[in-house]
């Protein structure tokens, strides 16, 4: 048993480090923004609906739950949309420091769903956020757009994550992952018809695109859909958090060894970036010693 525990959690931060290759992948794809989106979903919802097939998962839901589903799709293909698009107008060391404070914004939404009370510890985190964005909004003053757009980013995976907590304690995950997923396609599909997106110029690939989607849609998306739903029967909820919680720092070291001076960024960008990376470890340590001291 310990050793497969080892193994799991060795397999949750190889999934970690591919979460963290997402950004990469971003920066080196050609495409702007939504057809690069459009395209890692559309290749996602074909690998998990041949994964779906071959286990034999039912599919069968009522219209109204369907629904329900793909409107919950929409809200994560906006998330992975502004990601893309902050990476696009700023880099990945910004972009990345900024989603890390989806946990303060978890914070500040988990009361009005759950209707709880504010509690005084995610106050303080919060307060801690608040101090590193603006250092980094001080000093890294040329990329205020970018900064902005993945604040907003951030606020979109914090609603999603709490919304599709709800749902995956009542559904089976893959089904759930799969309406998603095709929900994003249809909303990203209504977006791109509407300004003219399908063109020749949105889709015009160069060099190694291809691959990079290809990598994105299947082992950075659809892949690490199925994998987690299996580690989480061998590892405890707060290990796999806490490991996801790495995602911002292995993106980071990736990018600056892969980019080299194009992800160079002031020491006060890093003192802020940790400052927000601690707030995200101290809320997975607060969480655990609280269900501790319950148990």
């Amino acid at each position: 048993m310990p050793k497969d525990n080892f193994k799991n959690q060795l397999h949750l931060h190889f999934i970690v480090l591919i979460w963290g290759f997402t950004a990469i992948l971003g920066e080196l794809i050609s495409l702007s923004a939504l057809p690069l989106v459009w395209t890692r979903i559309l290749i996602a919802v074909t690998c998990v609906l041949l994964f779906l097939k071959i286990t034999g998962r039912s599919l069968k839901y009522s219209v109204k739950t369907i629904a329900l589903f793909m409107v919950c799709g929409f809200v994560i293909a906006i998330h992975w949309f502004t990601f893309f698009y902050a990476i696009k107008i700023s880099n990945i060391s910004i972009t990345l420091a900024c989603i890390s404070t989806g946990a303060f914004f978890t914070s500040i939404l988990e009361p009005i769903f759950y209707k709880r009370k504010v509690i005084w510890y995610e106050v303080f985190l919060g307060c801690m956020v608040v101090t590193g964005l603006l250092l980094i909004f001080s000093f890294e003053t040329q990329y205020v757009e970018g900064i902005i757009v993945a604040l907003t980013s951030a606020a979109l995976s914090a609603s999603f994550s709490i919304i599709n907590g709800k749902l995956a304690k009542k559904y089976d995950s893959l089904p759930l992952s799969f309406y998603e997923l095709l929900g994003g396609l249809v909303f990203l599909t209504g977006c791109m018809f509407f300004i003219g997106g399908f063109s020749e110029q949105n889709f015009s690939f160069q060099g190694y695109d291809w691959l990079w989607l290809l990598l994105l849609g299947s082992v950075c998306t659809a892949y690490p859909f199925i994998a987690t739903i299996n580690i989480m029967r061998y590892l405890s909820p707060y290990t796999v958090m806490l490991s996801i919680n790495l995602e911002p720092i292995y993106g980071i070291i990736l990018a600056v060894i892969i980019f080299k001076d194009q992800e160079k960024m002031t020491p006060a960008f890093y003192l802020g970036a940790m400052i927000i990376l601690s707030t995200v470890l101290l809320n997975a340590y607060f969480k655990n010693r609280k269900k501790v001291q319950i148990i």
